[in-house]
């Protein structure tokens, strides 16, 4: 370790979080980030503010390779150095890229943070880019993408993204492009490297070891990047009006479906934790470009499907926004799973979507909601795979007839009050999924990591959970109205997959039940 080294940081405690967290900024502007949690192991890990939102048509995979080719040969190991390494830690060391963010991580004995910071900083450094490991991880990547693509569930979801907000930015796909494959090469990687790995772009973050051991640590394999004076783009939030107000009833709402027998489910509540969630930072403003949201609609012909699967989603507000803790309990109250899950009490079989929806149409096999959440948007919504009238099978539907009760359950949550026992248990499932996701070290790493990424502090989760305690039913109407309202300014986004399409008139179709139209 370098002596001396720790006496030119310069220091910032982040105290007024919470006392056992503590954040160091080096001269180089990168952060390092520790919470003070017993435990029997250590988690540490780089996160990059980088990703596929940050790429342009001529960077489109870079991502998704950089990915790829992590702990691979380097400078100074080879693939063989590289793996003896990775299994002498006697623990889990891993690469993921995402939408906004690019995360090296490792769980293992305390004793093996030194080694696992010293393989991090070595394949974001050193990098070799061999042309035999890349040529193999093209071949990988093909495979991995004729993969996702045979499965509705991966694909459809990027599907959405791209059409939501235009096939960029957000809509940018979160794997490499299968043309892109053979434009991946050294000089592309490192120009990707040279874009977005700079200190003033990374946090180190760790938990099971001290704070200034981490620091140090720090300082001595990552001290040679230089920062940069470049300011990049700075994000908007969602073009939402936060005063719009609940609009009156449309005369044809239907009334609620009452509850049927209790059937179980695979999910509850999406997984929100940990890249949701967090409210602002005092001042604090991410470093995103901006994204622009289109809405749309898109049409996957394939009569190959077992199943008709329909997505439908607006634009959300951001995590900077407060209402993000409303949509979060919005989302876990319409709740939803499969047909024939195994499940209980607790594990969501009162959400909305069970009770009016599985429960009563044996046709459709899985009906859930989902959040995906952004630093300056994110996209709210429902799908549903059902059996399709053009198969042949007894009792199928088409897309147009699956829709109207997809928007159903929209307009519910604008035009009806929700009971103060339902919203309350939809608050206490997703309060306790973010306590049973912080018992996880290498979770609360992560979340710490990415934080500090975006607001420069870690929300304590006592903080979190009183914002969710606090949300109340008039806040659920005021935030649907506000994201999917008449007068919302949003438009919908529309994915349908199988044998038919949605029909021509699937805007008409949200305005009929009161909601926003394309």
């Amino acid at each position: 370790m370098r002596r001396g080294g720790a006496n030119v940081l310069k220091r910032t405690l982040a105290s007024a979080s919470s006392p056992s967290i503590q954040v160091t900024t080096l001269p180089n502007k990168i952060r390092v980030a520790t919470e003070n949690t017993p435990g029997h192991f250590s988690s540490v890990g780089l996160y990059v503010d980088a990703g596929s939102r940050y790429e342009t048509p001529h960077t489109s995979g870079v991502s998704h390779f950089l990915d790829r080719m992590a702990f691979k040969s380097t400078a100074t190991r080879s693939d063989e150095m590289m793996s003896n390494d990775i299994h002498s830690l006697g623990g889990q060391i891993m690469c993921s890229s995402s939408r906004e963010s690019i995360m090296y991580q490792s769980s293992h004995p305390h004793k093996g943070t030194p080694l696992a910071l010293s393989l991090i900083a070595d394949t974001v450094l050193n990098p070799s880019f061999k042309p035999e490991d890349l040529e193999a991880q093209r071949d990988a990547a093909s495979y991995e993408i004729r993969e996702l693509t045979s499965k509705p569930d991966m694909i459809l979801p990027e599907v959405l993204h791209g059409v939501a907000y235009g096939d960029k930015e957000l809509g940018n796909p979160l794997l490499c492009p299968e043309d892109r494959i053979p434009a991946m090469n050294e000089a592309l990687l490192r120009h990707g490297l040279s874009e977005w790995y700079r200190p003033e772009r990374m946090v180190i973050a760790g938990a099971g070891m001290p704070h200034q051991e981490l620091v140090e640590l720090t300082d001595k394999f990552f001290s040679s990047l230089k920062s940069s004076t470049v300011n990049p783009p700075q994000p908007t939030q969602p073009r939402l009006n936060p005063n719009t107000q609940p609009p009156s009833v449309p005369p044809h709402l239907l009334a609620p479906s009452s509850p049927g027998v209790a059937k179980s489910l695979t999910r509850a509540a999406s997984y929100l934790f940990p890249h949701s969630l967090s409210p602002s930072a005092h001042g604090a403003i991410p470093k995103s470009p901006t994204s622009t949201y289109t809405g749309g609609h898109r049409f996957i012909h394939d009569p190959n499907q077992d199943f008709g699967h329909l997505y439908i989603a607006f634009e959300g507000v951001g995590i900077n926004d407060d209402d993000v803790y409303t949509l979060a309990t919005t989302q876990v109250l319409l709740g939803g799973g499969g047909s024939f899950s195994a499940g209980g009490p607790g594990k969501g079989m009162y959400s909305r979507l069970y009770t009016h929806i599985l429960n009563h149409y044996t046709q459709i096999d899985h009906c859930a909601s989902f959040h995906h959440i952004y630093n300056d948007s994110s996209l709210f919504g429902l799908f549903a795979s059902f059996l399709p009238a053009g198969s042949g099978v007894s009792g199928g539907n088409t897309p147009s007839q699956i829709l109207p009760h997809l928007i159903h359950q929209l307009s519910l949550l604008l035009y009806s009050p929700v009971p103060a026992q339902e919203l309350q248990r939809a608050k206490n499932q997703l309060t306790s999924s973010l306590m049973m996701a912080l018992e996880s070290r290498a979770v609360e790493v992560e979340d710490l990591g990415r934080q500090i990424l975006v607001h420069g502090r870690k929300v304590p989760i006592e903080e979190m959970t009183k914002k969710i305690e606090a949300v109340g039913a008039a806040d659920v109407r005021r935030v649907a109205a506000r994201v999917f309202g008449p007068d919302s300014g949003s438009r919908p986004t529309v994915v349908c997959m199988g044998y038919e399409d949605v029909g021509s008139n699937w805007s008409e179709e949200f305005k009929k039940y009161g909601l926003a139209g394309a």
